[in-house]
């Protein structure tokens, strides 16, 4: 059972990376043609953003590896989550720099969701990184009483 679980979500993490391998193309296609126009800049954000973001899933293929292993309860883990909640926040931050030039853009071309759209793309990755956070801690927590019962015995 516990291989099926991890089988689906990795399965998931490449079909994600895989859509967003064709958003980066796709990008790369409008930038390379000259049709990006002022969004140019929005454009190069997104896609020096999708590094951190391919490394996080990266390490979430590791995390559940390790998982696959038995040895979800490790240091290792642990680096897995720390760099992934890293990424996702280097991932809002870079959001969150260009959006005082999305506004700009989006009073411009008139457009009212492009700002809505910018906090959620500030917010999500935010969110994903306090989570990773909050579960580096669990994890970490359950690590120290694992070895403490480990020297006790």
């Amino acid at each position: 059972m516990k291989q099926g679980s991890t089988l689906f979500l990795r399965m998931v993490i490449y079909l994600i990376g895989l859509a967003v391998l064709g958003i980066c193309i796709i990008i790369a296609g409008v930038s390379i043609s000259g049709n990006a126009g002022m969004f140019l800049p929005v454009l190069l954000i997104a896609a020096v953003a999708a590094v951190p973001f391919f490394y996080g899933l990266y390490q979430a293929v590791l995390l559940l590896r390790y998982i696959d292993k038995n040895t979800a309860f490790s240091e290792l883990s642990v680096k897995a989550i720390k760099n992934i909640k890293y990424c996702a926040f280097i991932i809002s931050v870079l959001y969150a720099a260009g959006m005082p030039y999305i506004i700009y853009v989006a009073d411009k071309d008139d457009a009212p969701g492009a700002v809505m759209l910018g906090l959620v793309f500030i917010f999500a990755p935010l969110i994903t990184s306090v989570f990773a956070a909050v579960l580096e801690k669990l994890l970490q927590n359950a690590l120290d009483i694992k070895s403490e019962n480990d020297l006790t015995v």
